[in-house]
C-alpha cells in the first residue's frame, strides 16, 4: 500500500512564480537591451539597473496575470489544470498590460525608445521582443511551476 501524499509546500506558490519569473525576465531584459535606443548611452552598471527596474515591472505584470487567472480558475493552483480559461486569462492580461505599458512609456512618457533594429508591430507600434517576452518567459515559468508543484505535492513527509 502506497503511503498517503501530503502537501509539504512551505511557501505560497507566488514566491516560486516570482523567483522563476525574475530569472527569465531579467535575462530577457539584458538580451533585448540593445534593441532600445535609450540604452545606447548608459554605462554598463546603469544598464543593469535599468534592466533590473524593468524586471520588477515584469514581475508586477506576472503577479497581476497570475491573480487574475486564479480568480477565474478559482484556485491559486489553476496552472495544474490544462485547458482551463484561466490559462487564456493569464496570457491575455499579461499581453494587454505589456502592450499598454509599452505604449505609455514609448509614446506618451518617452521613458524609453526603440532602436531601429527593434521589429515593431504595425498599428499598435509595440516592439516585437516585449510581446515575445510575455509569451515565452511565462510559458517556461508555468511549465517549471507545474513540475515543481507536482513534485512538492507528491512528496511524503517522514
Amino acid at each position: 500500500m502506497a503511503p498517503p501524499t501530503t502537501d509539504v509546500r512551505q511557501l505560497p506558490v507566488e514566491v516560486d512564480l516570482l523567483a522563476l519569473s525574475f530569472l527569465g525576465h531579467f535575462a530577457w531584459e539584458m538580451l533585448q537591451a540593445p534593441l532600445f535606443s535609450s540604452m545606447s548611452d548608459v554605462s554598463h552598471f546603469a544598464g543593469i539597473f535599468i534592466c533590473l527596474k524593468a524586471t520588477l515591472g515584469d514581475l508586477a505584470i506576472a503577479l497581476s496575470a497570475f491573480w487574475s487567472a486564479a480568480g477565474v480558475g478559482r484556485s491559486r493552483r489553476w496552472f495544474m489544470r490544462p485547458g482551463q480559461r484561466a490559462w487564456v486569462v493569464f496570457f491575455a492580461v499579461g499581453l494587454l498590460l505589456t502592450v499598454g505599458l509599452e505604449y505609455v512609456h514609448t509614446q506618451i512618457t518617452g521613458r524609453w525608445a526603440y532602436d531601429g533594429a527593434m521589429p515593431v508591430l504595425p498599428v499598435i507600434g509595440t516592439g516585437l521582443t516585449p510581446i515575445l517576452q510575455w509569451i515565452f518567459v511565462p510559458m517556461l515559468v508555468l511549465w517549471y511551476l507545474r513540475r515543481l508543484d507536482r513534485k512538492i505535492s507528491h512528496s511524503v513527509c517522514p
